[in-house]
């Protein structure tokens, strides 16, 4: 991708490490089926460099945008929700710009957690640019929702007559997994970037044979986000079923075997954010989430409850999507040293806990469609019915 001719937000200014640490702060009133929208706006509260950055009040204090915006939304409902004396609040600022988000999203229906994830950083992207969309495309990629969700995938197709290989880059902002096939992320990372077969009907056309050919053609992690958001496809969103089988995934992640240049130092990653999915269909259930605080204790955060938990019972989870960040002082670290595990998580006893810095779609920008995907994961779950992930079914 050619270079960005400016740059909206500097890299340099994005700090993965917690500015206040705290415990958690308040639960999250559900409003009539928003179970979905808590959990979603819970882990993105809990994400280090976007508290950091909205907890500054550092947009609201620029902003020079009438009417909606969501970077202005985000702001007031984290200020509220980490500063509230209350043990819970209703998130009435962003209930009030539910259709802004999604046109598509209907008030009093259950929604898909990963779609209404999307649609609202891809909200943030757009209050960040602003009048700004004129930008040449490397450029609205600098704004902090991109420098900090961000990431990019090589698509490599090479031809087996005579060789020649074509590179293509996409940004993305969150990576899909299938699971089918996979009992852990590991597993499904690798499947991910498994080459795949092209031939008869799918086809390459070759540019130097001229003709279509047989080719093989393979994804990577080109360029490495600060926070990396993996999404488990567990739903058919044409039978409405669910994969409810157990997916294994560890509290430390290294990418570096799933990228482009697998042979380098590691692309360490911590596990900061579980969101789940309780029930036997997309069509009902429930969604709650575990998140890392900024004291560097795990909480339940089940809409209006919050309790503390721990990392052992977050990882065994049966996770709709996962939130990792990019650990600091892996060189440094002796704790974030994962030996003869590619991929993998270290032993409980080599990784004691650490501080607090510790989509077939992949999400791209509002700007970007890739793979032409984007909306087969619009899809309306129906009304969930009540349920605590420790106590079975409530609402």
């Amino acid at each position: 991708m050619a270079p960005p001719k400016s740059i909206l937000f500097p890299p340099e200014k994005i700090c993965m490490v917690w500015q206040q640490r705290q415990s958690a702060g308040a639960g999250l009133f559900n409003a009539g089926n928003t179970c979905f929208l808590n959990a979603v706006l819970q882990c993105l509260t809990y994400t280090p460099p976007l508290a950091n950055y909205l907890l500054s009040r550092e947009h609201s204090q620029a902003c020079h945008q009438k009417g909606f915006c969501m970077m202005c939304v985000m702001e007031a409902h984290v200020n509220r929700v980490l500063h509230s004396p209350a043990s819970a609040i209703r998130p009435s600022g962003v209930l009030k710009v539910f259709r802004r988000i999604g046109e598509h999203f209907q008030r009093g229906r259950e929604e898909d957690a990963h779609d209404f994830l999307c649609c609202t950083v891809d909200a943030m992207q757009r209050a960040c640019l602003g009048a700004s969309s004129d930008l040449d495309l490397s450029s609205q990629y600098t704004t902090i929702v991109h420098q900090i969700f961000g990431g990019s995938l090589r698509s490599r197709v090479t031809c087996f007559s005579c060789n020649a290989i074509s590179d293509s880059y996409e940004v993305f902002l969150d990576i899909p997994l299938d699971i089918r096939a996979a009992s852990s992320v590991t597993a499904a990372l690798e499947d991910f970037v498994t080459p795949e077969h092209l031939d008869g009907e799918n086809s390459f056309k070759c540019s130097k044979c001229k003709k279509n050919v047989a080719a093989s053609k393979r994804f990577t992690v080109h360029r490495v986000p600060k926070i990396l958001t993996l999404c488990l496809k567990r739903f058919d969103c044409f039978t409405g079923g669910k994969i409810s089988k157990v997916v294994e995934y560890p509290e430390y992640l290294d990418l570096r075997p799933y990228m482009s240049q697998a042979d380098g130092e590691p692309r360490c990653y911590s596990l900061y954010a579980v969101l789940v999915h309780s029930g036997v269909s997309c069509l009902g259930g429930h969604y709650f989430c575990y998140t890392k605080a900024g004291n560097g204790l795990w909480y339940l955060m089940n809409d209006e409850s919050v309790e503390p938990s721990c990392i052992d019972t977050a990882l065994k989870q049966q996770a709709y999507l996962l939130f990792y960040a990019r650990a600091a002082g892996w060189q440094e670290d002796p704790r974030l040293q994962i030996k003869d595990r590619p991929g993998g998580a270290p032993a409980r006893t080599e990784a004691p806990a650490l501080p607090a810095y510790q989509r077939t779609k992949l999400h791209t920008s509002s700007s970007v469609s890739l793979l032409g995907a984007a909306a087969a994961w619009v899809r309306p779950i129906g009304p969930p019915p009540e349920a605590n992930p420790n106590k079975g079914i409530k609402k």
